[in-house]
């Protein structure tokens, strides 16, 4: 599967309230194009709606699934399910009254066997064939090379609290996602789980690997030239996921099987399928070479190809290994303008190949799991991405990532384990990359306490490039929008307008200017806290903020590094006098480097103030000890960051 975790994470099973949910809130997410989400079973339940609430609090449960995967010698297969949800709360009502089966109409078919609900009272209400439909998968709107990815929707009649919902569906598949083999990868989400089984029966000179956390393997059964592999999961309870914490198939329970003995194998399977005798067409090497004729270098031509494909490849984010992993051809994406992540690399790679630039392919997982399981295949907490490797330059490459400048990634493709398709190696994205935020704040205060300020912010490194794009494309009210928020999220009440600098750059700083006026900062009787701002919204104060969002973590956590020179100048009235101000901080820790200096010159009445900030972590994801010692520094700058200086009027 393909998440694009800069939009949110992306699923295979939508509920009737979203689609953007993972799972089926959240079960199996599939490797191999089956949806086993759409959850269904054969028990019925019969308590009363007060129960349900005193013995659970989570929305709703699973109460039995059953999957059984039968793969043939060519890997074309067919999937039995069998579930049954139960509402445990209104939430829950929500979460299991619509449920969704994902199929590519061009290699599957689906076929509802069973379903219907069961009221708190025992009654059961039977899916009429009106409330069964196949809509267009939403994400493959508007391109048709990838219509074919359908959702057949099944609404269940008088679901209530206490209703359990039953869902059994049989799907086949008649072309592999990979000829001749299979994988599969789950983990449970936050569902409680109270019996699942999933089986999975293959030609017995077809071994099946697995890296299983979580869930018990039962002992393999060969009989008939066919063996059968099981296993079992339950859990009724999970931990809350913390704020800021990573995904939880990266230190909780998963499931991942599949017929590759290793990673080398499946990077050869991808790499044989993906050969494109037309990538060497007149027609890219012309593109490629009219884009470039004025660029100096191979990195400079590199970037201009980044950058023509980032902007003018529409990014379909289709999942990777869901239907066969085959990207399109090179001249239809090119005719059609747009692709998904396979075709992204493919074209991309064509024309660094048609100046003799080399490339290679890397499959990596996409999202907040930072780890591949030790078996390798498709999966949202295994690979679902795929991006390009420049050798060469040193440089890898995300050219679905619209917003991210060449030579760096997203956060969502940083520190972590990459497949290169052609060497079959495993390397890892880097794990950190440069970020700079530079902010000047000046405020003249008036004499009755409103004020007129000025606020210039310069943007450097990988986070430069998202903010210019945001920009960019913001029309007139959208950026009256944003400077409101600004202003709104430093709890402050104005108005302002923005300016930038080249919003058609393609790299480097990025600089926003923010003027206008302050409603009441200083009260013009009697005695006023003045927050000692050095910045708005975004800033020290900000950032800190975000990683103290947890008192304590038992979770890892992404932790992201960068440096901070912020310096505000506080004009006030001659009528006005400071009698108190902050003291200044200097501190150093394993991961910090702060400072603030706090200044007052009595003969102009200013004040200036001016914090650093250099957090260094080394890694994306931290781990609760690192928290642990990071907390004593980080309360302190969180204090610092919210100093007041004690202002009074001549006379108190």
């Amino acid at each position: 599967m393909e998440f694009d975790a800069r939009e949110g994470v992306r699923a295979l099973l939508y509920d009737g309230r979203s689609t953007a949910r993972l799972g089926p809130p959240n079960m199996a997410r599939l490797s191999n194009g089956f949806v086993c989400g759409v959850l269904c079973g054969l028990c019925v339940g019969s308590f009363g709606a007060t129960a349900f609430a005193a013995q659970n609090d989570d929305p709703s449960t699973i109460v039995s699934d059953v999957h059984e995967f039968v793969v043939a010698e060519d890997g074309s297969l067919t999937e039995d399910d069998a579930t049954v949800l139960r509402a445990n709360t209104s939430a829950g009502v929500d979460e299991i009254a619509q449920r969704y089966v994902w199929y590519d109409k061009s290699v599957s078919k689906v076929e509802i066997v069973e379903a219907f609900s069961v009221d708190a009272n025992g009654v059961r209400h039977d899916v009429s064939p009106d409330q069964i439909r196949d809509i267009q998968e939403p994400r493959s709107a508007g391109a048709p090379t990838f219509q074919d990815a359908k959702l057949r929707a099944v609404i269940f009649p008088a679901v209530s609290v206490g209703s359990t919902v039953h869902l059994h569906f049989r799907k086949s598949q008649a072309a592999a996602v990979i000829p001749g083999q299979f994988n599969y990868f789950v983990d449970p989400g936050q569902r409680p789980v109270v019996d699942q089984r999933l089986v999975f029966d293959l030609p017995a000179d077809k071994p099946l690997y697995a890296d299983a956390r979580g869930y018990v393997a039962a002992p393999p059964v060969t009989e008939n030239g066919r063996t059968r592999y099981a296993f079992d999961y339950r859990r009724e309870r999970f931990a809350r996921i913390e704020s800021g914490s990573v995904g939880y198939a990266h230190y909780g329970d998963r499931l991942m099987v599949t017929t590759f003995p290793d990673y080398a194998s499946f990077a050869k399977s991808y790499r044989d399928a993906a050969i494109d005798p037309g990538a060497a067409d007149p027609a890219v090497r012309a593109l490629a070479q009219s884009l470039t004729h004025n660029d100096a270098d191979d990195r400079a031509k590199a970037k201009t190809l980044y950058d023509w494909v980032r902007r003018n490849i529409r990014y379909v984010a289709m999942f990777i290994g869901q239907s066969p992993a085959v990207p399109h051809r090179v001249t239809d994406v090119l005719a059609n303008r747009y692709g998904d992540c396979k075709d992204h690399v493919a074209l991309y790679g064509a024309l660094l190949a048609a100046l003799g630039i080399r490339s290679e392919p890397a499959l990596i997982g996409l999202g907040s799991v930072y780890a591949l399981p030790s078996v390798p295949g498709y999966g949202s907490g295994a690979i679902n991405h795929i991006i390009t490797w420049l050798p060469d330059l040193n440089v890898f490459a995300d050219s679905t990532a619209s917003s991210v400048e060449f030579g760096f990634l997203p956060l969502a493709d940083m520190d972590r384990p990459a497949l290169l398709v052609d060497s079959g190696a495993l390397v890892r994205t880097p794990a950190t990359q440069p970020l700079a935020r530079t902010a000047r704040l000046q405020i003249d205060v008036a004499p009755q306490g409103e004020a007129s300020f000025a606020y210039w912010v310069e943007d450097a490194g990988w986070s430069a490039e998202i903010e210019r794009m945001n920009l960019r494309l913001a029309n007139a009210q959208r950026r009256d929008q944003i400077a409101a928020d600004r202003l709104r999220y430093t709890n402050l009440r104005g108005a302002g307008a923005i300016t930038t600098s080249d919003v058609d750059a393609t790299g480097g700083p990025f600089a926003t200017i923010l003027r206008g006026t302050l409603d009441d900062i200083v009260w013009p009787t009697g005695t006023t806290a003045l927050p000692a701002l050095t910045s708005l919204s975004g800033g020290i104060a900000t950032t800190t903020r975000s990683w103290l969002a947890e008192r304590t973590r038992t979770q890892p956590y992404l932790c992201v590094g960068g440096s901070y020179d912020e310096v505000s100048q506080i004009a006030l009235p001659k009528h006005m006098r400071v009698a108190e101000m902050p003291d200044d901080l200097d501190l150093t820790s394993g991961f910090f480097r702060y400072r603030s200096r706090y200044l007052l010159d009595p003969a102009t009445n200013v004040i200036q103030i001016s914090r650093t900030l250099d957090a260094t972590f080394g890694k994306q994801v931290c781990s609760p000890d690192d928290f642990q010692a990071a907390l004593p520094a980080l309360r302190k700058i969180e204090r610092d960051t919210q100093e007041q200086i004690i202002v009074r009027v001549s006379g108190r």
